[in-house]
């Protein structure tokens, strides 16, 4: 459809103005110290002619109206290729806000490492940042979810075995210099710094005058501290000393030969299938056929519970369990209608039964979300509809082979939870350009909230007219929409990235292909953060 075509295109328009980073004056700026914009030192870094799958690009999108744009949260993020093997990357921009440290950016960092953990991939840090934005330090510094986090996180993948290396390529100054200093590698460029606290401060505190260089200079560090590793001249030589390191390291595992079939459909049909606005019928097995190995699908129980598709498939020649919404009305056994993308009773007990199947022959799960949320209603309450939708949940929520997830359509309400959303660990949560993401749909929203305004207004002794009830449902129902806005959610770091439809098969297949055989063995015990 034309529409989502149009809304995919202005996405990428967008996005080609957050890669620009600070500008050509942030460039130049960063030129003038002896250094490289952060996109030319990923274009070293990586393998050339490969994928950088970027996440977060729109962290922070319209978050800091009072301190002006900061784009992807100065801080570039993704899965690429080095020297033949996936890395996670995350590599501050320096051209934004002098490479700061928002609250997005704290929190878009700490995505990074979970993606890592839970992948098991091994994570670069390219360090080139001013530390925390002083300003919203109270936003920053002191919760389990905050700055300090960063640097448990980093201790915790050193301790399981997960390799980070971390080069200092600029100010690495305070709190932030513990980063670098807990990976397994630490690399450094001349006229960068790496301290506890910058000279001024130095002085302010203990009364020294000290030379920036003998403070936290590159050869101070490698000759002197000994906290560095490897010291190297210049950005250039540091990224190619990285990729000599990563090209070391033994093979993450025996390559699986897999045998992949190209999709029954072209991607681009997408386009056509699904409708923009949400509000359309569509069959989502032909969702399927655009992204999944030709002729792999074996569905699950498909007389059972309409409202779900589940089964088993095959994604780049890598085994998945799918779980996707069908968004056609359908009968169940005893002939009522049930609507499609409502979750019933029937449709979460089979979703239940087949995410536990999964999670017990250790196949990865991916979520196709267009939900509007569980029935509701005497019938459905009496039906038990609140236990059958805990199974599903309880089921998602304990699998413990990766899962991921990309919204196609609507996410609402509870619905959003049982299909594996951004609070049940998805290894990466996706989502088309046309996804709106919210408890509840916009004009349900519209009319509880204005019910709520109206009977304030009736406590208060004050009638509202006509038109100033249909004006405060216009404002409620603006003010909702936006919130329900994709860019809303990325911008949050509710969803990692806004995909184009046709980039969906290349996503999950490039997710899935990273696994390993020994990262599905099951383990005797679990953990589980909470």
């Amino acid at each position: 459809m034309a529409e989502l075509r149009a809304m995919a295109a202005a996405i990428e328009a967008e996005e080609a103005g957050f890669r620009a980073g600070g500008g050509p004056d942030g460039q130049a700026r960063q030129r003038k110290l002896g250094r490289l914009p952060v996109r030319e030192r990923l274009d070293l870094l990586l393998d050339p002619g490969t994928a950088f799958f970027e996440i977060g690009l729109w962290a922070a999108w319209q978050m800091y109206a009072e301190w002006g744009e900061v784009p992807a949260a100065g801080l570039i993020a993704g899965i690429g290729t080095i020297s033949g093997q996936s890395w996670v990357v995350a590599a501050n921009d320096a051209t934004v806000k002098a490479g700061a440290m928002f609250p997005q950016s704290v929190k878009k960092l700490i995505r990074v490492q979970k993606l890592a953990h839970r992948l098991r991939l091994p994570l670069i840090y390219l360090v080139d940042s001013a530390g925390v934005f002083l300003p919203l330090q109270d936003e920053i510094f002191p919760d389990e979810d905050d700055f300090g986090r960063i640097f448990r996180n980093n201790s915790v993948l050193s301790a399981e075995g997960i390799p980070q290396f971390a080069a200092v390529m600029g100010n690495c100054i305070a709190g932030g210099a513990y980063l670098p200093v807990l990976c397994d590698k630490l690399l450094m460029t001349d006229g960068s710094q790496l301290c506890l606290a910058g000279a001024a401060l130095v002085k302010a505190a203990v009364g020294q005058v000290v030379d920036p260089a003998e403070l936290g200079g590159a050869a101070m560090h490698a000759a002197v501290s000994g906290t560095v590793d490897f010291h190297e001249k210049d950005d250039a030589a540091c990224l190619a000393r990285l990729r000599t390191l990563v090209g070391l390291l033994p093979p993450r595992s025996t390559t699986v030969a897999r045998e992949v079939r190209p999709p029954r459909r072209d991607p681009d049909d997408l386009y056509g299938l699904v409708p923009a606005d949400g509000r359309g019928e569509y069959e989502i097995r032909d969702v399927l056929d655009c992204i999944i190995d030709a002729e792999s699908f074996v569905e699950f129980r498909p007389e059972y519970g309409k409202t779900l598709v589940t089964g088993y498939a095959r994604i780049g020649g890598c085994p998945a369990g799918i779980v996707a919404n069908a968004r056609r009305r359908s009968t169940d056994s005893k002939g009522e209608v049930q609507i499609g993308g409502v979750l019933y009773g029937d449709a979460a007990e089979k979703a239940a039964r087949f995410v536990d199947d999964c999670e017990q022959t250790r196949v990865p799960l991916v979520f196709l979300q267009d939900v509007q949320g569980f029935m509701v209603g005497k019938q459905a309450e009496q039906s038990g509809i609140i236990r059958s939708g805990a199974k599903l949940v309880r089921s998602m929520s304990t699998a413990t082979v990766p899962k991921f997830t990309v919204i196609i359509g609507s996410s609402y309400g509870a619905g959003h939870y049982a299909m594996c959303g951004r609070a049940y660990d998805p290894a990466l949560i996706l989502a088309w350009p046309n996804a709106r993401y919210a408890v509840m749909g916009g004009s349900q929203a519209a009319e509880t909230l204005l019910s709520l305004r109206l009977r304030d207004a009736e406590r208060a002794g004050k009638k509202l007219s006509e038109s100033e009830i249909a004006s405060l449902r216009e404002s409620i129902r603006e003010t909702y929409q936006d919130q329900t806005d994709i860019r809303y959610a990325a911008a949050r770091g509710w969803v990692d990235a806004i995909i184009r439809p046709h980039e969906t098969r290349t996503w999950l297949a490039a997710a899935l292909s990273v696994i390993r055989p020994s990262d599905l063995v099951r383990q005797r015990c679990v953990e589980r953060d909470v």
